[in-house]
């Protein structure tokens, strides 16, 4: 059955809106304190001592450090690919331990999808392209090939789509409530929850970068198929990542500040 592009962007829409708060807390979580290891809290330090460690935290390239603001929108979605990149694909590739029966449902492909749509909006973001209908246009062309015209893809930000995209980070919003950050369990369930997202999209899902033929092969080994499916869905990222660095050249204004 063909999908078509209103349907892409019904499904879309509240996928980068639950995108934007995953991202968020990603970006300002300051898992390491950085933002937070101030001069003042190195009172009673040499001075010269304290001089090298508040270079080395602000030298530190991480969301939230002056080293981070002074990098390019492309080296800070270098870092988004390389860092957030890794645990996304992981996640993906964990099902590959039941080798080939795990084809059989498309866990490999949503969950996949999701972390490749997360990763085009953390790129989409630091090029400063922040509207969800120009994010739809951009996954919807990386991803499926599609190229979505502006006014459909715009949407109208209706109270259904606002709620559909509150449940998809409600496991996220829970952990912040009751631990005041995002742990890796309620980043792992947001994840999963923005891959079922896109089940209705299952056919497009196979059109998206899935890594070498060597990759896919050894995926479908019991057990030594997640080592597959791990370098398959890295490869896939990175595909999706240079394929965003053209679409935005010809779709977004060049900019050097973070979002």
């Amino acid at each position: 059955m063909t999908i078509s592009d209103g349907q892409i962007v019904a499904v879309l829409r509240p996928f980068v809106r639950a995108c934007g708060p995953v991202l968020d807390s990603l970006r300002d979580a300051d898992p390491f304190g950085l933002q937070t290891r101030a001069p003042e809290d190195l009172a009673g330090v040499e001075s010269g001592l304290k001089a090298k460690l508040v270079n080395g935290v602000t030298s530190v390239k991480v969301p939230g450090t002056d080293a981070w603001a002074r990098m390019s929108a492309h080296d800070r979605s270098s870092w988004w690919m390389n860092r957030v990149g890794r645990f996304a694909a992981l996640l993906t590739a964990i099902p590959g331990v039941g080798g080939a029966l795990t084809d059989r449902v498309p866990v490999q492909d949503t969950v996949g999808a999701a972390s490749q749509g997360l990763l085009l909006c953390a790129v989409a973001g630091e090029y400063g392209v922040t509207d969800a209908g120009t994010r739809v246009r951009l996954i919807a062309s990386v991803l499926f090939g599609r190229d979505i015209a502006p006014a459909l893809a715009a949407g109208q930000d209706d109270a259904a789509e606002a709620v559909a995209a509150a449940r998809l980070t409600e496991d996220l919003a829970a952990s912040e409530r009751d631990h005041g950050k995002a742990t890796v369990g309620a980043a792992a369930g947001t994840l999963w929850r923005l891959g079922r997202s896109l089940r209705e999209l299952t056919g497009e899902l196979e059109k998206r970068p899935r890594g070498r033929m060597l990759h896919r092969a050894i995926g479908k080994v019991p057990v030594v198929g997640v080592a597959g499916n791990y370098l398959g869905e890295r490869s896939g990222l990175r595909e999706v990542w240079q394929r965003a660095h053209g679409w935005l050249a010809e779709h977004a204004p060049p900019v050097t500040a973070p979002r």
